[in-house]
């Protein structure tokens, strides 16, 4: 799997799934998570609606994923992922590493041969960029899948930089 970096808005990806970094609510809220849904309009937010209904009444476990249509984003689907929340006395990196696979398993269940990702979990949710960055690298890269490119598409310079340095360093 050939893994890339880019600096910029993730809703503009032409890829055939955008990991979105969800609530557990799966039913929009700020950060990449708004971002999507503004971007990608009510199609998603409905298919988000009958997830909550049927397979997820209380809503999306942490380090879980689950696809749906990406509405009138430049991609197929959507996967959405809950990160967890960084707690600095508590190890949950196996957690967010989860969010990396579990989100390439159900790339590889839609035949998706093209994934963006975001930095889950360094937004509201605290984690430390350059920390969130080595889980990330290092979870794609030892992830088997039949994904042909991960593509970590990180919105700031400071983001891009820390990922980059993942990458060289991992």
């Amino acid at each position: 799997m050939r893994i890339t970096l880019l600096q910029g808005d993730i809703t503009a990806q032409r890829v055939d799934a955008v990991v979105n970094a969800a609530n557990s609510s799966l039913l929009g809220g700020g950060g990449v998570d708004g971002a999507i849904h503004r971007r990608g309009g009510p199609a998603i937010l409905e298919e988000c609606r009958k997830l909550r209904a049927s397979h997820y009444g209380r809503g999306l476990p942490t380090g879980q994923a689950v696809a749906t249509t990406a509405g009138e984003l430049p991609a197929r689907w959507v996967i959405h992922t809950v990160g967890p929340v960084y707690s600095a006395g508590e190890d949950r990196s196996e957690l967010l590493a989860s969010c990396y696979r579990e989100s390439l398993r159900v790339a590889d269940e839609l035949g998706a041969a093209s994934v963006a990702f975001p930095a889950v979990s360094t937004g509201i949710f605290g984690w430390p960029m350059d920390d969130a960055a080595r889980i990330a690298v290092g979870t794609v890269r030892a992830t088997p899948a039949r994904v042909e490119e991960a593509r970590f598409v990180l919105f700031t310079a400071d983001a891009y930089a820390a990922f980059e340095r993942a990458l060289v360093t991992g």
